[in-house]
């Protein structure tokens, strides 16, 4: 396995388990390991990295802390111009697909909230393994954007049309025993052990025809239509349009003040 020297940085950490299993985990605990650009540029180079490193033969994507993801920073949102705003929404699909485009197994281990870019993130993932206390949360309503990092490609993937609407306009939590029933997440386990089983799925799929489970991963990009990129792309146009908008300068400044926002379709 290669020196994954790129990821010594403060807000991801990478090792190696166990023999053909390599293990990315997000560290940020103290924002509930929410995304800065740093964290997305590294995510894209370590898993272009491994995408190309024979050694690994099955990733875990895990988090520090008592959440997984509570989506991007949001503080920096209303200091960027257009401009950089679609730089930095770049980044985050650059990251996202990364995880999307890996030919080996791919297991998400989440616990706590899963929320924003979060959700996709983890949806970009092959199998999730959820803890108990899990949630799912759409919430970019509340600070007047659209869904981002491809979230509307994946919740209609894993969920359908219907239910993924319902999560999106409503900003609703999505609880871990609802989203098994919806077929979100693969397995629910207790807190105490999602890291043991977690790794254990992993070395299973690790010792598994890996080759040909990356030729199945093809099949089934294949078979969505359409594809992460095209969403990807209209979600681009949607967001910079939702960026200038009062509404979404709004949202973020009652997200700040810590009150309600009052929004006016505009």
């Amino acid at each position: 396995m290669r020196d994954y020297t790129v990821a010594k940085t403060s807000g991801i950490l990478f090792r190696q388990p166990s023999p053909g299993v390599a293990e990315v985990r997000l560290n940020r605990p103290g924002k509930l390991n929410a995304l800065d650009e740093e964290m997305y540029g590294t995510l894209t180079d370590v898993f272009s990295q491994m995408h190309e490193d024979g050694d690994v033969r099955a990733v875990i994507l895990s988090a520090e802390g008592r959440g997984f993801c509570s989506g991007s920073d949001v503080g920096a949102m209303l200091k960027t111009d257009g401009r950089a705003a679609r730089a930095r929404l770049q980044r985050r699909h650059a990251a996202i697909q990364a995880v999307y485009r890996m030919e080996t197994p791919v297991i998400a281990a989440v616990q706590g909230p899963v929320a924003g870019i979060g959700v996709a993130l983890a949806m970009a993932c092959d199998l999730i393994v959820a803890a108990e206390d899990t949630y799912f949360q759409q919430a970019h309503r509340n600070v007047g954007l659209v869904p981002d990092g491809g979230s509307v490609f994946f919740l209609s993937q894993r969920l359908g049309v219907g239910r993924a609407k319902d999560l999106v306009m409503t900003g609703r939590r999505l609880g871990v025993q609802e989203a098994s029933e919806w077929g979100v997440v693969n397995r629910v386990v207790s807190t105490q052990d999602l890291a043991a089983r977690s790794l254990a799925l992993a070395e299973e799929l690790a010792s598994a025809p890996t080759y040909v489970l990356g030729l199945t991963k093809k099949m089934f990009a294949a078979a969505s239509i359409p594809s992460l990129e095209t969403v990807m792309e209209i979600e681009s146009y949607a967001a910079s349009v939702a960026r200038s908008s009062r509404d979404h300068r709004e949202g973020v400044t009652a997200f700040k003040e810590k009150r309600p926002p009052r929004f006016t379709g505009e």
